[in-house]
């Protein structure tokens, strides 16, 4: 059984919550180790504040790629199917060429940073010719205030409050690849990071689908 993707907890959390949802968009409930949930938390936020806090910077780029090799490694041991991959720089963008754009239309799940407000991680599940399907850890039900009215046109991201086991937004590709700080922005390619990963039974290969056809 899926469970539905969830929501951060606190203004921090968006990382681990964003990793722990990709999980959940891949996998079934029944077939997520305990030990998963626990190390994603105790890998993640990591990141101390101006003051001191820890924490209360989120997650580092390190601490997305330790896990993701950690994940990996946990998949050699048989514990979950689990393939991941992490990737910086100009490899991370969206578009026809892209490896997150295969990498969604092949079943899998991306984890990016992008901007909101502030450097956040948000799950990207799905993309048709000009959109990304995202989840976004942190919880909106509207777009309607003063806030938010300069920076969506009408009608551009679509909020989605009814499809809670794949996705919360409907982006245009034309967002992401933006290099200043502006809404779900990837930034400067320098600082561009993402993890994919994909359930190594559900993942769609040249291979499976030649088996399927046979």
């Amino acid at each position: 059984m899926k469970n539905p993707l969830h929501y951060q907890l606190s203004e921090y959390d968006c990382g681990p919550t964003s990793m722990l949802n990709a999980l959940s968009f891949l996998f079934e409930r029944e077939d997520i180790p305990p030990e998963v949930i626990r190390n994603i938390m105790l890998y993640t936020l990591d990141c101390y504040s101006n003051e001191g806090h820890p924490g209360k910077s989120g997650t580092s780029h390190m601490a997305m790629m330790f896990l993701s090799n950690w994940l990996n490694r946990f998949r050699e041991i048989r514990q979950l199917n689990v393939i991941c991959e992490y990737i910086t720089g100009e490899q991370v963008f969206i578009g026809e060429t892209s490896r997150i754009n295969d990498a969604l239309n092949r079943g899998g799940a991306v984890v990016v940073r992008l901007f909101y407000d502030v450097q956040h991680y948000a799950l990207l599940t799905g993309a048709d010719d000009k959109n990304i399907y995202m989840f976004d850890p942190y919880y909106e039900d509207e777009f309607t205030d003063e806030h938010w009215s300069q920076f969506i046109p009408e009608g551009d991201v679509e909020l989605v409050l009814d499809q809670p086991l794949k996705y919360n937004r409907i982006v245009p590709f034309g967002y992401f690849n933006r290099e200043g700080d502006v809404l779900y922005a990837l930034g400067k390619f320098e600082n561009r990071e993402a993890v994919i990963l994909y359930n190594q039974k559900t993942e769609k290969t040249p291979e499976k689908t030649i088996e399927y056809f046979i």
